[in-house]
């Protein structure tokens, strides 16, 4: 759809300027399918051969941690997902050796909370926040975590960037920047 152009566009064009991106549709938009296109430019895009690219984060809520993977399998199955949640998920050096055959990971805010000192430990190509009012909190260990984790560009999708207060808005824009 052409708003969904624009809004690729635009996370390509702050990507390019070293600049973190919030997309702030409503729900139903498009969010999701405008992230996995960034992905695949940025792939298509890449000066550096498939062997040099380092994976991308996604961190989600848990209730669509399976609804993410169906979308990447739908529209990008040439992108390789590693599944980064429950008692099965890969740790420590097992999680940095599996990231070398996988383009995308994504996690839970839980996960990525309760895992941060291995996911710190990678540089991600993107980090992206889905539902990034989950971080509106500043104060709280699952803000904390993600804001240390390293990552050339960052990315933030919500449909609620302030649901009460500005300091919202702050802890999103704080994690971009």
């Amino acid at each position: 759809r052409p708003y969904q152009r624009r809004g690729l566009g635009w996370l390509v064009y702050l990507r390019r300027l070293g600049l973190g991106a919030c997309l702030a549709d409503d729900m139903g938009l498009g969010k999701t399918i405008q992230a996995i296109a960034m992905l695949l430019h940025e792939r298509a895009d890449s000066e550096s051969g498939p062997a040099e690219q380092r994976p991308a984060l996604l961190v989600c809520p848990t209730s669509v941690v399976a609804n993410w993977r169906r979308e990447v399998e739908r529209f990008a199955p040439g992108l390789r997902v590693l599944v980064h949640h429950g008692g099965s998920r890969h740790e420590g050096e097992a999680f940095r050796q599996a990231l070398a055959a996988h383009d995308l990971v994504i996690t839970s805010y839980g996960t990525a909370r309760r895992d941060a000192d291995v996911i710190q430990g990678v540089e991600w190509s993107d980090l992206i926040l889905d539902e990034a009012q989950n971080i509106k909190n500043p104060s709280a260990k699952q803000s904390q975590a993600v804001r240390r984790f390293q990552a050339r560009n960052r990315v933030a999708l919500t449909g609620t960037p302030v649901e009460n207060h500005l300091t919202e808005l702050w802890s999103v824009l704080e994690f971009l920047n």
